[in-house]
């Protein structure tokens, strides 16, 4: 029995650490919520504690009154030859001054414990402040551990190494750069032929064009015909024919 007690224990404490591992914070503040429970209590107890000493207090300055009465009672009757009634005052008198001792001892005895409890009360409670400041510093240290965590391994999800997902992405956006470079330049190339072909087909259709407009000048008799030039007209006819 006594091993399957300890086993029970050993479950139940291992289940225990896994709750208290999962919310720490929670636990913490579970902790501090109960203190502060038994704090209210206490307190509850030291305010009626205090009532009984307010009493005995009260009891005592009552003793003291009653006390200064009966003897000014006793030196009248004593001055008034009152002898008997003196008496009888003075041992009530005797009876008051033992009751104010008892009374006032135990004051004093009440008095130190309602100062003592006080004193405990009162740093449980600043024990309990600084209890909840932890609890909101480590829950502040948790969180942000936990964002600076998340942080880094977005940041290692991000690098940008071709062993990486994001690395492979970014090989294959580069690849269709430069393959979009590549038929933009094939384009250009492609555009370009011809060009010189174009342009002598243009500069032999202004010289064609010249050369028509000189004729018509000539019929026009804007120029005379040794001004029209034909050198150039001849040359690409063929040889000069010599005449005789």
């Amino acid at each position: 029995m006594g091993k399957l007690f300890r086993a029970l224990r050993a479950q139940l404490n291992k289940i225990a650490n896994i709750f208290f591992e999962a919310d720490p914070i929670a636990v913490m503040q579970l902790e501090v919520d109960q203190a502060t429970e038994r704090l209210k209590e206490g307190r509850k107890g030291l305010e009626m504690y205090r009532g009984l000493v307010e009493t005995v207090a009260r009891q005592v300055a009552t003793g003291k009154s009653n006390i200064s009465q009966l003897e000014s009672q006793i030196k009248a009757h004593l001055k008034a030859g009152n002898r008997d009634v003196a008496g009888q005052l003075a041992i009530q008198l005797q009876k008051a001054q033992s009751e104010l001792v008892n009374n006032e001892q135990q004051l004093q005895t009440h008095e130190q414990a309602y100062q003592n409890n006080l004193l405990k009360i009162q740093k449980a409670n600043k024990d309990i402040v600084k209890v909840k400041d932890k609890i909101r510093q480590y829950n502040a240290e948790l969180k942000m551990s936990a964002a600076e965590a998340e942080i880094a391994q977005i940041s290692e999800s991000f690098d940008m190494n071709v062993t990486t997902n994001f690395g492979e992405i970014e090989h294959v956006i580069q690849q269709k750069i430069d393959n979009n470079r590549g038929r933009a330049r094939v384009a250009a190339d492609m555009s370009s032929k011809g060009i010189e072909q174009i342009k002598a087909e243009e500069t032999a259709e202004k010289a064609m064009a010249e050369d028509l407009l000189s004729k018509y000048e000539v019929q026009l008799g804007l120029k005379s015909p040794e001004t029209t030039p034909v050198a150039d007209t001849v040359k690409s006819l063929g040889p000069a024919v010599e005449n005789k």
